[in-house]
């Protein structure tokens, strides 16, 4: 499979292993990492996200995690291959049973989601995606450090149950990020930042494509440092 060439680095793919997309690419660009010394990625796939986050804070080191041995070896060989390899560390490893002493000050995630595909909208298949939701969050409050945020990108349908299990593990959403597909759409993902500290949500909206194939403003003023654009 063609590997995907951004400005400073590149991502091998596999078809065993989710490909870069959209998704990952706005929460590696999004992400609140400004701040952060250590930070954890949960579910890596390529490698994409902490390579972006690698590239946008110059100082903090990362750790990846991915319950695919496959997701694992290809985040491995995208690490090594980039110019930020000596700050970055990734594990074949199974979120839910993994131990550390650290504490995270961004743990960033765009987590597997199930979509009926032939509906009207985004089904969310919805016991096994709360399961690993509340499985997900739960770990993150207990690796976050006392300033750390969690950042996610999520389906638009799903936010609504992923903040109320937030708030059960004492995390309260600070930042909300709607993001559009194409102007004048509903949104379609959520990205979303949570913190140990209650204040006041920062919301916006965020559009992709200003008509299709044609991407907006937004999207090619964010990217800039990252895409190349032919």
């Amino acid at each position: 499979m063609k590997p995907f060439t951004f400005k400073q680095f590149e991502i091998q793919q596999s078809k065993d292993v989710f490909r870069v997309g959209t998704d990952g690419v706005l929460l590696g660009a999004l992400a609140g990492v400004e701040n952060a010394s250590h930070v954890l990625e949960v579910g890596t796939g390529t490698g994409l996200i902490s390579l972006m986050l690698a590239q946008r804070n110059l100082q903090a080191g990362f750790l990846g995690l991915d319950i695919n041995e496959d997701a694992a070896k290809l985040t491995q060989l995208n690490f090594e291959n980039s110019p930020f390899h000596a700050r970055l560390k990734n594990s074949h490893q199974d979120f839910k049973t993994f131990e550390t002493v650290d504490r995270f000050d961004l743990i960033v995630s765009n987590p597997p989601y199930f979509e009926e595909s032939g509906s009207e909208k985004d089904k969310i298949a919805r016991q096994t995606v709360e399961l690993n939701f509340r499985q997900l969050i739960s770990r993150a409050a207990e690796l976050l450090s006392g300033n750390g945020i969690f950042s996610v990108i999520i389906p638009v349908e799903a936010g609504g149950t992923f903040v109320s299990i937030g708030k059960e593990n004492n995390l309260h959403l600070n930042r909300k990020i709607n993001i559009r597909g194409i102007e004048n759409a509903k949104a379609k993902r959520l990205i979303l930042e949570f913190s140990s500290h209650e204040k006041e949500t920062i919301e916006s909206d965020f559009v992709i494509e200003k008509s299709p194939r044609q991407y907006s403003d937004q999207y090619l003023e964010l990217t800039k440092e990252f895409h190349v654009f032919k």
